[in-house]
């Protein structure tokens, strides 16, 4: 039987929601470990988190010796309110409209060691959309339903997809101001006047709104020698950003929760709204096998790209030196050496 208060269907699949956003899940289900005490108001929490049959119902059989998580959402602006101080800055469904990934990464959990890796896809990549009717940049998958975006990216990187989360742009920034901000440092003064950002040079608590600004920034500058210069990389440098602010999340997350478990409950609670999840992943196991990744163990990695263009439109496709990477993800390979 259908649940229709939990289940998430293509025809009424909701269209605000985006992961990086991702640290604020992957935040969200350590936080269901972080305080037994608070056991019982956590599974009501739990009992009303959304699930997705479509991209259940892609997900591949379970792997020997890992699991890999897709984390992804969308950069639709449906429901924004026009009294948030970043609305001009993200923009309402007039702006943006329909079903687009904003994000799309794999965390990467080894069952012997606890490491985990996070890998994550240029949107701009051109790959074979679901079983390889079309072609198209891969954030267009999504647009076809969370099945075909699992499938996309199953088939195209040789990557099985055990699990599946979601999470919105309101469910990002309430959680990082529910645990109090997420430290960031940065060498020289930033800024991207697209989404609003601007961060002096050093070592920067920011909000919600702050945070969401970083994570999304695809147009991001840096002041040298008074002059600001623009990170020419666009979604490649953007998703160096994100995975870096996962990782700092994590810890943060970490260390804050465990001097106060007590604020597991309410920031737990503000995001069970926001998050989408397969309908076989357990959240309470998910945040025990997080807590490695939490502390610090955690490996970044990036793809091998090169620009190219379809039908006169800029496009990105893997490079040779995608494969040892992918191999790794795929568990068909050991791990290469990860980004700084």
């Amino acid at each position: 039987m259908v649940r229709t208060d939990q289940i998430v269907s293509k025809a009424k699949a909701p269209k605000n929601r985006t992961p990086l956003y991702l640290g604020a899940a992957v935040f969200a289900v350590f936080c269901v470990g972080g305080a037994r005490q608070l056991v019982s108001a956590t599974d009501a929490q739990l009992s009303t988190v959304r699930r997705d049959l479509e991209a259940t119902s892609a997900l591949s059989a379970p792997s020997a010796g890992f699991e890999n998580y897709l984390l992804v959402g969308s950069d639709s602006r449906e429901g924004a309110d026009p009294n948030d101080p970043d609305y001009k800055a993200i923009g309402g469904d007039d702006d943006v409209s329909g079903r687009r990934s904003d994000t799309v990464m794999i965390f990467h959990h080894d069952f012997a060691t606890g490491a985990g890796a996070l890998l994550s896809f240029p949107r701009d990549l051109w790959v074979r959309i679901g079983d390889g009717e079309n072609s198209a940049r891969i954030n267009t998958a999504y647009r076809e339903g969370s099945d075909v975006l699992v499938r996309t990216v199953q088939n195209n990187f040789n990557i099985p997809v055990h699990h599946y989360l979601e999470i919105d742009f309101q469910g990002f920034k309430g959680l990082v101001d529910a645990i109090g901000g997420v430290e960031i440092c940065v060498q020289y003064p930033s800024r991207d006047k697209n989404s609003g950002l601007y961060i002096p040079p050093g070592c920067h608590n920011l909000n919600g709104v702050r945070a969401l600004a970083f994570a999304r920034s695809r147009y991001f500058e840096t002041r040298i020698d008074n002059d600001w210069q623009l990170d020419g990389s666009s979604d490649i440098g953007r998703g160096k950003r994100q995975r870096k602010f996962i990782a700092a999340m994590l810890s943060t997350a970490m260390n804050r929760v465990l001097s106060n478990p007590f604020t597991v409950s309410e920031a737990f609670g503000g995001v069970t709204g926001a998050i989408i999840i397969d309908d076989n992943l357990d959240l309470t196991e998910f945040a025990k096998k997080m807590r490695p990744a939490a502390k610090g163990d955690i490996s970044r990695f990036s793809l091998d790209v090169y620009s190219d263009s379809v039908a006169g439109n800029s496009i990105l496709r893997l490079g040779e030196g995608s494969a040892a990477v992918l191999a790794f993800f795929g568990g068909l390979g050991p791990a290469p050496e990860p980004e700084s």
